[in-house]
C-alpha cells in the first residue's frame, strides 16, 4: 500500500537524510540556491586569459599582475592571479634558455684553404662538417656529421650529450 507523503513527511526526510550524512540543512539549500554571476570577476578572467595568450601561455601570475598595474591600472595581488589561473586551467610553460659553457683557452683559427670552391675534382679530397644540437625530453644532444664535397655524402657520423672534440673525432672516424 503506497500512501502520499505529506509536506511534513518530506522535511522530515530531507532532515534525517542531512543528519546521515552529516550536512547541515543550511548547506543544502545553499547549493539549491542559483549563485548570481559576478560580472567583474568575469571580465576580469577575460583579461588575465588574453594577458597570458598575448605571452604565448608564457606568462607567470607576476607578469600578469605587473602588465595589469601597468597597462590597465588593476592592482591585485599575486596569490588572487594565481588563484584566478588555476581556476582557468592556465599553466606557466616557458622554454629553458640553453646556455653554452665557456672555453677555458681561446679556440685557434685557420685560414680558409677552399676558399668557396665547393666543387672539388677527386673524392675524398675535400670533407666538410657540421654539428647541430637536437632537443630532447631531457634537454639537448649534439649531432656532428662529416660529408665528402665531391660525392655530397656522408662519411661519418656521432651522437653525444656534449659538443666538444670527442664528438667531431668520432664523426670522422666513424
Amino acid at each position: 500500500m503506497i500512501s502520499k507523503l505529506t509536506e511534513q513527511d518530506k522535511r522530515l526526510s530531507k532532515q534525517k537524510l542531512c543528519d546521515l550524512f552529516g550536512v547541515a540543512r543550511s548547506s543544502y539549500y545553499y547549493d539549491i540556491k542559483t549563485k548570481p554571476i559576478d560580472i567583474e570577476q568575469v571580465k576580469l578572467k577575460a583579461l588575465i586569459h588574453q594577458i597570458f595568450n598575448d605571452s604565448k601561455q608564457s606568462a607567470g601570475a607576476r607578469t600578469i599582475i605587473a602588465i595589469l598595474a601597468n597597462e590597465y591600472n588593476i592592482k591585485l595581488t599575486r596569490y588572487l592571479v594565481t588563484k584566478l589561473m588555476k581556476q582557468m586551467s592556465l599553466i606557466s610553460r616557458q622554454l629553458k634558455s640553453h646556455k653554452y659553457k665557456q672555453c677555458d683557452e681561446k679556440h685557434r683559427t685557420h685560414d680558409n684553404i677552399l676558399d668557396h670552391a665547393f666543387a672539388p675534382l677527386p673524392p675524398n679530397h675535400v670533407w666538410t662538417g657540421d654539428i647541430t644540437n637536437i632537443r630532447i625530453k631531457g634537454g639537448f644532444c649534439y649531432l656532428a656529421v662529416a660529408l665528402d664535397l665531391y660525392a655530397q655524402r656522408i662519411v661519418g657520423f656521432s651522437v653525444s650529450d656534449s659538443p666538444d672534440s670527442v664528438l667531431t673525432t668520432r664523426a670522422l672516424i666513424s
